[in-house]
């Protein structure tokens, strides 16, 4: 049977309890934090940076790396008044208040060579009495298995914070043995490493879908796109959707708010990259009565009007049946290839309306009239086809490497669970 003291998950060759020890025995607590507002940080030059709760709270899952990462520096920081709290490699840095349960959350240091930082406001600075493997503190502090300790010594309502006192209470589960310490972090820190060769992709992709949104159709009073595909030249033309379109209507909210059924219930936040991810459920008599003008069918496609606008997405067959409510538009029996449409109201159809109706912007919602007057820019039908195909393609493949992020995300989730004891 499995010591109580070992992780579920391990390396091959070792076999021995883990330390349990208080973290007052295992760290000092050396250096004294600096509470400077962000308006005396810069991220243009300086001397000195310095790390505010902010970042870590931002950058928590991974190690901090003072090289690659955006740290501001301290507006006219002079070195001599901060030399007695300069940090050091491994040095693990706690942010001791947030607005949620991410408290006590941390970065370890990485990546000091000639550079001096600081820990600012709202953080507490822990450093190891004895040497740790590189990356091994810094993923532990961050697993659940570590970091449930602290949910109750949390202090406050709506700012959490927990104080050095209640930080040094806690325990720490470690390997004696340095080379499994050593192994442990180097597993994480590439896997950290994939994740963010993945988060680089997706973002390379999501602004070279910007870029094409922006030369493939045409700009403000233009007539043509400035990247066509070969052997279109005529002029573009702005429609009414309105004109264009069998139906355009919305939902409404069920009476029964149990979200027990066997019909779908489409939401706003249902819709994520353009594909419907329903969770919400009503009654076939609802659906087949109260809420009959909002019945989805294949096709449809889904444009949010209120709150976040512009979020689109098409109806499949496989949702249906499906009905949604007042803050998504139903757009159905269009002229307008489907993919087309999709981009272009994804696109700066909605930007380009409130442009020339600024008071939509104050209010962030379309009525059904509104969304009738929303100005398409199309060419013709063969055009439309060729444009909605690439687009389609394009979101494929983020939606591919969102997948593939995602499930990265949730594999190192795994393994920080099963990993640390």
């Amino acid at each position: 049977m499995m010591s109580k003291k070992s992780p579920q998950l391990r390396f091959e060759g070792f076999t021995d309890d883990w330390e349990e020890r208080k973290v007052d025995e295992c760290f000092n607590f050396p250096v004294s934090t600096n509470s400077l507002s962000r308006a005396l940080l810069n991220y243009d030059e300086g001397d000195i940076k310095s790390v505010h709760y902010g970042d870590i709270l931002i950058k928590y899952p991974t190690i901090l790396n003072i090289k690659n990462d955006k740290i501001p520096y301290i507006t006219g920081g002079k070195l001599e008044k901060y030399k007695s709290s300069l940090l050091e490699n491994g040095d693990l840095i706690f942010a001791d208040a947030a607005e949620d349960e991410t408290v006590g959350k941390a970065v370890e240091v990485n990546g000091l060579t000639e550079e001096n930082l600081v820990a600012g406001l709202h953080t507490i600075v822990a450093r190891s009495k004895d040497k740790k493997a590189e990356f091994f503190l810094g993923y532990y502090i961050n697993s659940n298995t570590y970091h449930r300790q602290l949910l109750r010594l949390i202090q406050g309502s709506k700012v959490s914070s927990i104080s050095k006192g209640n930080l040094q209470k806690t325990l720490v589960s470690f390997p004696k043995d340095f080379e499994e310490q050593q192994k442990i972090g180097s597993f994480f820190k590439q896997l950290d490493d994939t994740i963010a060769l993945h988060q680089r992709k997706l973002d390379l992709l999501k602004e070279q879908k910007k870029g094409y949104l922006q030369k493939m159709f045409p700009k403000n009073g233009e007539k043509v796109p400035e990247l066509r595909f070969a052997g279109f030249a005529d002029d573009w033309e702005e429609r009414k959707l309105g004109q264009y379109t069998k139906l355009i209507t919305k939902g409404t909210t069920p009476k029964d708010k149990t979200g027990i059924g066997d019909v779908n219930f489409v939401k706003v936040e249902n819709i994520t990259n353009g594909k419907i991810y329903p969770i919400n459920k009503i009654k076939q008599n609802e659906h087949d009565n109260y809420l009959k003008r909002s019945r989805l069918e294949e096709k449809d496609i889904l444009f949010s009007i209120a709150g976040t606008l512009g979020r689109t997405a098409i109806v499949n067959k496989s949702i249906l049946p499906a009905n949604t409510n007042q803050a998504l538009a139903i757009i159905r029996g269009y002229d307008f290839d489907t993919n087309f449409l999709i981009t272009s109201l994804a696109g700066n159809v909605v930007k380009e309306y409130i442009r020339r109706n600024p008071t939509v912007g104050a209010q962030p919602n379309l009525s059904l009239e509104q969304v009738g007057n929303l100005l398409v820019n199309t060419p013709n039908a063969e055009e439309q086809q060729k444009i909605g195909s690439f687009f389609k393609q394009l979101d494929e493949t983020i939606a591919l490497h969102q997948r593939k992020l995602d499930l990265l995300k949730e594999q190192k989730k795994g393994f920080l669970q099963k990993m640390f004891v």
